[in-house]
């Protein structure tokens, strides 16, 4: 979203990343403006999803360009309602299918009620909108919720980097030679 929105062009965003920038200028925003419809309501799993959100706020984004008369690759007026639409979706998306797995665990008696923890990492935890949510839904259900701090919640990327470093230090599940492995990097 942050990118099909060129956020990297927009004067108060321009050294952010794509979802830091989406968090900052939803701040501003007005959630209201563009209510998405939230990703898999058809299923009752505890499965994610964003790829259809992200068609819908494409569409929008394509509407909004026609009537403003503007080309891709330039900020609409309305950039921050659409950011913050985008977040308050995926925040509902991922609130919703967290409760349904905590409710799921209590029921079936998996996690200790005096220990039922929440852990989120990654990036989706440095965001302070959705952080909140999950804090509010882990309080009424009474987990803990444990986040590390932002500047650890780094791209899903480092974080598999990380995985594999530790790995071949421990000599667990690495190929030791490279050879008939064929790389094609992006």
């Amino acid at each position: 979203v942050a990118r099909r929105l060129s956020l990297r062009r927009h004067p108060e965003c321009h050294s952010m990343a794509g979802g830091k920038a989406i968090e900052h200028l939803a701040q501003t925003g007005n959630w209201q403006q563009h209510v998405f419809r939230l990703p898999m309501q058809q299923y009752r799993n505890c499965d994610f999803s964003f790829s259809g959100l992200q068609n819908l706020v494409n569409k929008v984004i394509i509407q909004k360009e026609k009537e403003e008369g503007i080309q891709e690759g330039e900020i609409l007026s309305c950039v921050k309602d659409i950011a913050a639409a985008a977040q308050h979706a995926v925040a509902v998306h991922i609130i919703q299918r967290t409760c349904r797995a905590m409710l799921f665990c209590m029921k079936n008696s998996i996690l200790s009620p005096k220990s039922a923890t929440l852990v989120v990492s990654g990036g989706v935890a440095s965001n302070q909108y959705i952080r909140k949510g999950l804090q509010t839904l882990a309080d009424a259900n009474g987990f803990a919720l444990l986040c590390p701090p932002p500047r650890l919640c780094t791209d899903n990327g480092v974080m598999i980097a990380w995985n594999g470093i530790e790995r071949l230090r421990a000599g667990l599940g690495v190929l030791h030679s490279a050879d008939g492995i064929r790389y094609e990097p992006k």
